[in-house]
């Protein structure tokens, strides 16, 4: 069970620019600040992953992503944990968006996760926590040791019940661009 002090010792982490590690609804994450470019740039570096795949950002509610999306109010919730490629605000940083007009958000009700956005006050990148090219971990002894090695605090806890990353689905389209259904 996640306490209100490991929480409290997450969000300094990730306000310091740190590296944070957390369950999410189906794998592991990595995450960070998304305004801290240094931070961002450490995820990309570890994961080697490119800028131009854009950042995943997860939040409690709708308006921690109103930063960064044009119309937060339009996120659906839904039943399955479902991450929408949205409308970015005209602003929104390009590491995030990979350079696109849209970027990636899930409304989290995943209980570490969600509580970790609250504890932070706002969004939150979402990784798997992998090198690329790996398999996403379920469990934090799947892990990668350098993942561990490198990030700066580790949320415990167990990942939800879907079994591997969610699925992702554009909103107004309604196309799934990974997951879902065909």
């Amino acid at each position: 069970m996640t306490t209100g002090f490991q929480l409290r010792q997450a969000a300094r982490t990730l306000r310091a620019g740190g590296l944070v590690l957390y369950p999410t609804e189906g794998v592991w994450g990595l995450g960070c600040d998304p305004l801290n470019p240094g931070a961002v740039a450490a995820i990309l570096t570890l994961k080697s992953r490119p800028v131009s795949k854009g950042l995943i950002l997860i939040a409690r509610q709708r308006a921690q992503l109103a930063p960064f999306v044009s119309e937060p109010d339009a996120i659906p919730e839904t039943e399955t944990p479902t991450t929408w490629v949205v409308p970015a605000t005209a602003h929104c940083l390009p590491w995030l968006t990979g350079g696109r007009q849209t970027i990636a958000v899930r409304l989290t009700t995943h209980p570490v996760a969600a509580s970790l956005c609250e504890a932070f006050g706002g969004a939150v990148v979402s990784t798997s926590a992998n090198p690329g090219g790996r398999p996403a971990p379920r469990r934090l002894t799947q892990l990668h040791p350098r993942l561990r090695a490198e990030a700066d605090y580790l949320l415990a806890g167990a990942c939800g019940g879907l079994r591997g990353p969610t699925p992702i689905r554009v909103l107004g389209t309604g196309e799934w661009t990974r997951g879902g259904q065909a």
